[in-house]
């Protein structure tokens, strides 16, 4: 979505809302597809005392498998966007800021950014996940395994020498 932003640059007081539909169905995490749903996004851009604010918030639901015991796993998610807006910068170091080239801005790609910075860097079925067993593959949050781990070949050496022993 593009917003106008000439009038709020220019006129202190001035508000801009928005309210609409964002699709990013096409966006690919790890190899998975998690945005089935429209993203909605909801918020306004205002000039209060010369200073240009965006304030929004992307409301979504991101759906992939655990990353322990791969659980298909839909979360929702708000996800917070805020930033000043300015046309000219004195310090070019400064990431606080969002330099516009134009009074025509896309909002879709500051928000999907937002977004995508802000995803969890672990998606779990549940806080207390304890995944699949790394021999058997059974999901562990189901049901317990007898699986043992296998003896380590470096130490093989070491039990035959007990072996040895006993006989």
């Amino acid at each position: 979505m593009f917003l106008e932003l000439e009038p709020i640059f220019n006129n202190i007081g001035e508000k801009l809302e928005f309210d609409y539909d964002m699709d990013l169905s096409a966006i690919e995490i790890s190899t998975v597809y998690p945005f089935k749903k429209p993203v909605k996004v909801k918020g306004s851009v205002f000039n209060r005392a010369g200073v240009v604010q965006l304030v929004a918030a992307a409301s979504l639901e991101y759906d992939a498998p655990c990353d322990l015991c791969t659980q298909q796993t839909v979360k929702p998610l708000t996800i917070p966007v805020d930033h000043v807006l300015v046309t000219s910068l004195n310090d070019e170091e400064n990431d606080e800021l969002i330099l516009l080239e134009s009074f025509r801005f896309d909002l879709d790609a500051l928000v999907t950014e937002d977004i995508l910075l802000s995803l969890p860097s672990r998606h779990l079925c549940k806080e207390d996940c304890k995944g699949v067993c790394q021999y058997c593959g059974k999901n562990l949050n189901h049901d317990s395994c007898s699986c043992s781990a296998p003896p380590d070949p470096r130490l093989a050496i070491l039990k035959q020498l007990l072996d040895n022993n006993d006989e």
